[in-house]
C-alpha cells in the first residue's frame, strides 16, 4: 500500500490563513446580509471598466494567453515609466515572492523578515527549504531597520520589507528605506531588498516614500506591487515587479507558463486605463480611515496610525477579548480579522469598507461593548 514520504518542512508547516469568506459565515451563522472587513480588499468593488473587459473576452478563454503577457508589460511600463526589460507579471504578488526564493536561495542560504508580518514571506521560505530569520517589529509597529541589518549575513540572499506595513498600516520614510537598502548592500552584496508596496497606493505620502513613485529605486532593490488592493482585483490574482534584470531574466524563464490569464490581463489594462475608478477608491479609503479611527478612538479603544486601506486596534481595557469581540461581530454578520494568526491575538484588523459598512461595524462593536461594559456606549 503506498505511503506518501512527505518532506519534514511541508509536514510541519502551517498553511496561510485567509480572511474567513461570505459563505462559510452565512453557513455557520444564517445571517442573511454578511459584511466582509478581513482581506483589505476594494471598499467599491470591481471597475465598471474592468467588468465590461471581462465580459468583452469572456468568450476567447478556450485560448491561451500570448506568452510573457507583452501588452500588459508596456502597459505598466509607460505606467511607472520604468524599462521594460525589469517588469514581472505574476498571478498575484504571491507567485512572484515564491519565485523570488526559488531563484535566488539556495541551501544554507537565507531570507529576513519581519515578525509579525506578511505570513506568506516565512511560509514560501519553509516550503523551499530555507531558513527565515524573524526580526520582531518595535512596540510601535516601526521598524527596527538596525535589528533587520543585524540579522543580515553574507549568506542572506533576501530581505522583506511591507511598506504600507501588514498588519498595521506603518510606512516609513523614503529615506529611511534608501538608507537601509545602502546598509544591506554593504554588508551583503548578492543580497536583494524586496519592498511590498501592495498598499503603497493608499498612502498620503506615496510621492515621496515609495521609491517606486519617486524614481529612487537602488540597484539592489525590487518593488512588487499587486492589482488586487486599490484597482479591486484580487478574485483575478495579478501582480508585478520591477526587478533587476538579471533578475527578471530568470524569472521569466521559471515562471509556470501561462500563470497570468487572459480575463486578467484585460482585465489589468482596463484598470490601468479607469483613473477615475481608482481615484474614488483612494479617496473613500482616506475619508473613511479618518472617520473610523475617529469613531473606534471615541470608543475607548487603541488605534494605530495607518497609512493603508486597513486599522489596527486593540479593545478597552477590561472589556472582553478579542477574541470574542470577533466571534460576537461574526453572529451579527461582520467579518473582521483577528489576529492569532499574527501572534498578536489581543488585536483586531479591519478592513475599510465603504460607508455604510463601516457604519454598520461601528453600530454592531458599540453595541458589543456596551453589552460587556456599560461606559463605553
Amino acid at each position: 500500500m503506498y505511503t506518501a514520504d512527505i518532506k519534514p518542512e511541508i509536514a510541519s508547516l502551517a498553511p496561510y490563513a485567509p480572511g474567513l469568506s461570505i459563505d462559510l459565515i452565512r453557513e455557520q451563522y444564517g445571517c442573511s446580509q454578511i459584511i466582509k472587513l478581513a482581506s483589505n480588499e476594494n471598499p467599491l468593488g470591481a471597475s465598471p471598466c474592468v467588468q465590461e473587459a471581462i465580459a468583452r473576452h469572456a468568450n476567447a478563454v478556450f485560448r491561451y494567453p500570448r506568452g510573457g503577457n507583452p501588452r500588459m508589460i508596456e502597459a505598466l511600463a509607460k505606467h511607472h515609466s520604468v524599462p521594460k526589460e525589469r517588469l514581472i507579471l505574476g498571478n498575484g504578488s504571491d507567485e512572484i515572492i515564491d519565485l523570488l526564493i526559488r531563484i535566488l536561495v539556495g541551501k544554507d542560504q537565507s531570507i529576513v523578515c519581519c515578525a509579525p508580518c506578511f505570513t506568506l514571506y516565512p511560509i514560501q521560505a519553509a516550503i523551499a527549504g530555507v531558513a527565515a530569520s524573524r526580526v520582531p517589529l518595535k512596540t510601535d509597529f516601526s521598524f527596527d531597520f538596525q535589528a533587520l541589518v543585524d540579522h543580515v549575513t553574507p549568506s542572506t540572499r533576501l530581505v522583506f520589507l511591507t511598506t504600507p506595513d501588514n498588519p498595521s498600516g506603518y510606512c516609513p520614510k523614503g529615506e529611511e528605506v534608501l538608507a537601509f537598502a545602502a546598509a544591506i548592500e554593504k554588508k551583503a552584496p548578492r543580497c536583494l531588498l524586496v519592498i511590498d508596496e501592495a498598499y503603497m497606493d493608499f498612502s498620503p505620502t506615496e510621492a515621496t516614500d515609495s521609491l517606486l513613485i519617486s524614481n529612487k529605486i537602488p540597484d539592489n532593490v525590487a518593488i512588487l506591487r499587486t492589482f488586487s488592493k486599490s484597482y479591486g482585483m484580487a478574485g483575478l490574482r495579478l501582480g508585478y515587479g520591477i526587478v533587476p534584470e538579471q533578475i527578471a531574466d530568470a524569472f521569466w524563464r521559471t515562471r509556470l507558463p501561462f500563470s497570468v490569464n487572459i480575463l486578467a490581463e484585460e482585465a489589468g489594462l482596463a484598470a490601468l486605463g479607469d483613473t477615475v475608478f481608482h481615484q474614488k477608491t483612494l479617496e473613500t479609503v482616506t475619508l473613511e480611515r479618518a472617520r473610523l479611527s475617529q469613531a473606534l478612538k471615541d470608543l475607548h479603544c487603541t488605534v494605530w496610525p495607518s497609512s493603508a486601506n486597513f486599522l489596527l486596534f486593540t479593545l478597552p481595557p477590561k472589556t472582553l477579548s478579542a477574541k470574542d469581540c470577533f466571534e460576537q461581530l461574526l453572529r451579527a454578520g461582520i467579518i473582521i480579522r483577528h489576529l492569532k494568526g499574527y501572534d498578536l491575538p489581543q488585536h483586531l484588523r479591519i478592513t475599510l469598507g465603504n460607508h455604510e459598512e463601516n457604519t454598520a461595524f461601528l453600530h454592531a462593536l458599540r453595541s458589543i461593548l456596551h453589552q460587556t461594559n456599560g461606559t463605553t456606549a
